[in-house]
């Protein structure tokens, strides 16, 4: 049958959006050397004058091993999936953002899938030929490669030399969010060069 691949390709790019849009996308996590913190514990406690409660500090440093530590701390970590980026930007007062990212990253491209679905499904007729047109319409507002183009931005800027800082070392990493979202786009592009919207003078 035809339209058995549309809407298989349909109903696949639906079921892979629910969990990237609910799933965490990014991962950042920064960590802390252990040896250089207790080295800017000591800064911090002794004045740069005091050069004796310095050495002391860093005596007793030595003494207990603290310079010798190894490993690292966690000092910052934050998950974020595109849902819950929406809810914190709302939380934050940030109330266009929050609408723009939920409109362009949720309703636009669930809108879209469901009516190409319904496309497929129903005979060609006057209503057929108007949800055409508006599939054509929404096409142009999906922004799905400009959402993809901005997480890699966001990795790359979380990676950037790997650091932040003489302390905290950031790392970034993407979450299943991320590639649930990506086999949406890929199934969504699929699902739009399969259907074909009848031309408006048919």
């Amino acid at each position: 049958m035809r339209l058995l691949l549309p809407i298989a390709t349909i109903l696949i790019a639906l079921a892979l959006l629910v969990p990237g849009v609910t799933q965490p996308v990014l991962t950042l996590e920064g960590k802390i050397d252990k040896s250089k913190l207790a080295k800017t514990g000591i800064e911090m406690l002794a004045d740069e004058g005091d050069r004796n409660t310095r050495r002391m500090l860093t005596m007793a440093s030595s003494m207990f091993g603290l310079d010798k530590l190894e490993g690292e701390v966690s000092a910052y970590k934050k998950t974020r999936s595109i849902w819950g980026t929406v809810n914190e930007l709302a939380n934050n007062k940030n109330y266009l953002v929050a609408g723009l990212v939920a409109l362009f990253s949720i309703v636009v491209p669930t809108l879209k899938l469901l009516m190409q679905l319904v496309y497929c499904l129903i005979p060609m007729n006057k209503f057929k030929h108007k949800l055409g047109q508006v599939i054509q319409g929404l096409s142009k507002w999906s922004m799905v490669d400009v959402f993809v183009i901005a997480l890699i931005v966001a990795y790359l800027a979380g990676n950037a030399d790997g650091q932040m800082g003489e302390l905290i070392n950031m790392h970034a990493e993407f979450g299943a969010g991320f590639w649930y979202f990506t086999g949406y786009c890929l199934f969504a592009i699929a699902a739009s060069n399969l259907i074909k919207i009848a031309p408006r003078n048919s």
